[in-house]
């Protein structure tokens, strides 16, 4: 047994649980899930499977199938639950809850009503991805789910071109391959793409190469299994101290000054203090 019965206040206990092998859980989340008065869940059979790996019996304790189509009403009774003094263990079917699973509107509710809540951080597919990805991790934004639709998708991903950290996303096997050929097309042929599947499972796979020959690699494969895409910043372009100032002068004659230099800093990566020195010193002469 790797878990023990420990006395819960009330409360909201977001639990992060395994994205693949089940060994992949925090003893702390053992502990809640087995001591919790109510256990709510995204896929309640998932999450009985789990506890049952672990040793871990739900009893007679009720366990709520809480997911994104659930009736206000299946929230209602979980926020009644903690206003009658009853822990809460919430977990989504793989990974952190609220990181592109449900939850978010139970927490911003427990929030909202001054109710206590907290995590018990673990396993997240954003994260496993990022540490295996061979990308740069000091900054990444996360873009969760791309729209359906082409037009959206191409609009989106625009969006995220000229972003300096790298970009993680989730996608659908069935929708990979188009994925794939508007990023090339909207961001790059030549950007580098990395795809992480089935992370931590048997058959887990990191490919990685320019959109272009990836594309390539993977016409007329099927993949199966969770699916994390991340995406490579693209180059800064290099200005010397002449086309740094001239970007700045420009970009001044619409923006305020602290404006105009966030905007030279990300387009040029320098450090935003030193073009903001150097905009003050055009505004002087000016």
């Amino acid at each position: 047994m790797n878990h023990r019965n420990i006395p819960l206040t009330a409360g909201l206990y977001l639990c992060a649980v395994p994205i693949g092998n089940a060994r992949d859980i925090t003893l702390r989340t053992l502990d809640i899930l087995a001591s919790a008065d109510v256990i709510a869940s995204e896929d309640t059979r998932s999450t009985r499977k789990l506890m049952e790996i672990h040793g871990i019996s739900a009893g007679t304790r009720p366990m709520v199938a809480y997911h994104d189509h659930s009736p206000p009403a299946v929230r209602d009774r979980l926020l009644a639950a903690v206003r009658d003094g009853k822990s809460l263990a919430y977990v989504s079917e793989a990974g952190t809850p609220l990181v592109a699973d449900p939850g978010y509107r139970l927490a911003a509710d427990m929030r909202a009503q001054g109710l206590p809540l907290t995590t018990a951080p673990g396993a997240s597919a954003v994260l496993a991805a990022l540490t295996v990805a061979g990308l740069p991790s000091d900054a990444f934004h996360f873009a969760g789910f791309l729209p359906n639709a082409t037009t959206a998708r191409r609009s989106a991903l625009l969006g995220l071109k000229d972003l300096q950290a790298t970009v993680v996303l989730y996608e659908s096997p069935k929708r990979i391959h188009a994925m794939l050929s508007d990023l090339a097309d909207v961001i790059g042929r030549d950007r580098t793409v990395v795809i992480c599947r089935e992370l931590t499972k048997k058959f887990e796979e990191v490919i990685s190469g320019k959109a272009c020959d990836l594309i390539d690699e993977l016409d007329g494969r099927t993949l199966k299994g969770e699916i994390v895409v991340l995406i490579d910043r693209g180059d800064v372009e290099v200005l010397d101290e002449e086309g740094v100032r001239s970007a700045l002068v420009a970009a001044m004659q619409t923006m305020r000054i602290k404006d105009a230099a966030t905007a030279v800093a990300g387009a040029t990566g320098m450090t935003r203090r030193d073009v903001y020195q150097l905009a003050l010193s055009l505004k002087d002469k000016e």
